[in-house]
């Protein structure tokens, strides 16, 4: 006697695969699936405070200076650059007539600043630089080298900054030097002083 035939459920295909569990298993691998991508981005997000996405996407940050010293230098982030806010002591002010006769853009007419620090000091106060420390060259990031005459930068010397990459030379207003890899000043970014003692660097209040 031929043996009875039995009909497949209805979920189930002739090879005794159960479609509903197969359809119902499938979606609860995606559902895992895109909750652990969500728990991975999330953590990303959330690791960023609001002022840190703020500085990565440009905007100003306030320095604080009250506490800087003649010949000190505080160096913070603005638009992923490093950017060095400087005291200069009278004697660094007084150098930068005695290199000019060494310098390739003595008046910043091909380089990068606001128009209220196209000055000799490069500058809104003479004693307060503020530049992005960053060379022109390879954008590598120079050496601050204040001291007069060191051996290994020569006789000529008067205090700046140095790049060891590659050798190139500024002044202590960031204007380069003649006959160095670098084609221009370094970089004064926009910026103003909020109070004495406080800069806004990445805005630009005017020469106030």
């Amino acid at each position: 006697m031929a043996a009875d035939h039995v009909a497949p459920d209805q979920g189930e295909s002739p090879d005794g695969v159960d479609k509903k569990r197969r359809r119902l298993l499938t979606q609860c691998v995606g559902v895992v699936g895109a909750a652990g991508a969500a728990a991975m981005v999330i953590p990303l997000v959330s690791s960023m405070s609001p002022s840190e996405r703020a500085k990565a996407a440009g905007a100003p940050v306030e320095v604080d200076i009250s506490k800087l010293e003649p010949g000190q230098r505080v160096i913070v982030e603005w638009r992923g650059k490093p950017v060095w806010v400087l005291k200069r002591t009278q004697d660094l002010l007084d150098s930068l007539k005695a290199v000019e006769g060494d310098l390739r853009d003595i008046a910043s007419d091909k380089s990068d600043q606001p128009d209220y620090a196209k000055n000799e000091y490069r500058s809104i106060k003479p004693e307060i630089l503020v530049m992005v420390g960053i060379c022109t060259h390879l954008g590598c990031s120079p050496s601050f080298r204040p001291e007069i005459a060191p051996i290994d930068l020569g006789d000529d010397w008067q205090g700046g900054f140095f790049c060891p990459c590659h050798g190139s030379k500024f002044d202590i207003a960031g204007r380069v030097y003649k006959g160095v890899p670098a084609p221009t000043n370094l970089e004064v970014p926009p910026y103003y002083f909020v109070t004495d003692n406080r800069v806004l660097v990445g805005a630009d209040g005017g020469a106030a």
